[in-house]
């Protein structure tokens, strides 16, 4: 579901109890473990984890006004989702995840190439996640996403 929140915190102000405390908690991980060199926004009518104009003034190829994304977190009509793109454009980062996710969660990982669909509220592995967030830097993501882009 797109919201037109302008920023992370109207878009948590017009979620659900249920969905507030779980989409906070991610915020929180995400914040806690992200490197240096992205910023926290808006994208897409979800909330975003971007590698600003100020670092990579090319943007997105898709839409160079619009800065680099890397992480997305959505509250969905049936899950929360969280969309990273560095598990889209790495194969080893998307096997690590694959492979260490039933160590922290006892269900099905639910994903897509680059979502994450958690529909239980009571099976989020918030430390997985925030292991996933340290595995890239700013400086890689780019590096990355020029080597796919422009390849």
């Amino acid at each position: 579901m797109t919201s037109k929140a302008t920023t992370p915190e109207e878009y948590i102000g017009e979620l659900p109890d249920e969905r507030k405390e779980v989409i906070i908690k991610i915020r929180k991980v995400i914040q806690d473990n992200l490197p240096s060199g992205f910023q926290e926004g808006m994208g897409y009518g979800m909330m975003a984890y971007f590698v600003p104009h100020s670092k990579y003034p090319d943007g997105y190829h898709c839409d160079p006004k619009i800065p680099l994304p890397f992480i997305n977190l959505a509250s969905q009509k049936n899950f929360v989702a969280l969309y990273h793109s560095g598990i889209y454009a790495k194969r080893e980062l998307y096997d690590w995840f694959v492979g260490e996710y039933p160590k922290y969660v006892k269900t099905k990982l639910d994903m897509g190439k680059s979502c994450i669909r958690f529909k239980n509220m009571k099976n989020i592995p918030y430390d997985l996640i925030g292991e996933l967030c340290t595995k890239m830097t700013a400086d890689d993501w780019i590096a990355l996403y020029e080597k796919n882009v422009k390849n």
